[in-house]
């Protein structure tokens, strides 16, 4: 069932975490402090990020000197096994992704940053202040409007110049975050 983001306030701190990434390594919201940061929610089984993943990864990758990104998988496998981390391996490769693909076992962080759905996009500013909460643009699975990234690509432009994103910031739409019983 298709749900909207949580519009978390703007100015809300990014909660610290400690994840592993796809080949084991510990990624932690330290490291990446001192510049914007993008943390994504995404997962592998859901038709909205299907549609979204490749213009995702080329989007982040115009902003690769001048933003951090991570995605994350909060989603159960044990309900939706194409969202196991061989399969979220797959996907990265299959949408040409360079950053850290994070697995949150215990579904602590997902919580953390309040994650409705799939995806789901936050953008902290260099103090890590959230700046931008919303859509990547206006397409979905069906609705005929291009895949663009215009939404999130002028957020990052502007939190990279030190600006504020104006509002109203448009609640992404997509697959529920699977959690646990």
């Amino acid at each position: 069932m298709a749900v909207e983001s949580t519009m978390v306030p703007l100015g809300s701190a990014m909660p610290e975490f400690t994840l592993s990434d796809l080949a084991g390594s510990q990624v932690s919201s330290a490291d990446l402090a001192g510049r914007p940061v993008l943390v994504a929610f995404v997962c592998n089984h859901c038709p909205y990020v299907k549609h979204v993943e490749t213009v995702f990864g080329e989007t982040v990758r115009r902003f690769a000197d001048d933003l951090a990104v991570v995605a994350v998988c909060t989603n159960d496998p044990a309900s939706h096994p194409d969202d196991a981390p061989e399969r979220l391996a797959e996907q990265a490769e299959r949408a040409r992704w360079e950053f850290p693909y994070l697995v949150d076992e215990t579904q602590e962080v997902g919580r953390a940053f309040r994650a409705a759905c799939t995806p789901d996009f936050f953008l902290y500013d260099a103090r890590g202040a959230l700046a931008y909460r919303g859509a990547m643009d206006g397409s979905t699975p069906g609705n005929g409007v291009p895949v663009t990234g215009e939404l999130l690509a002028d957020a990052i432009t502007r939190v990279v110049a030190g600006q504020a994103v104006p509002e109203p910031h448009r609640p992404s739409i997509g697959c529920s975050i699977k959690w646990r019983d």
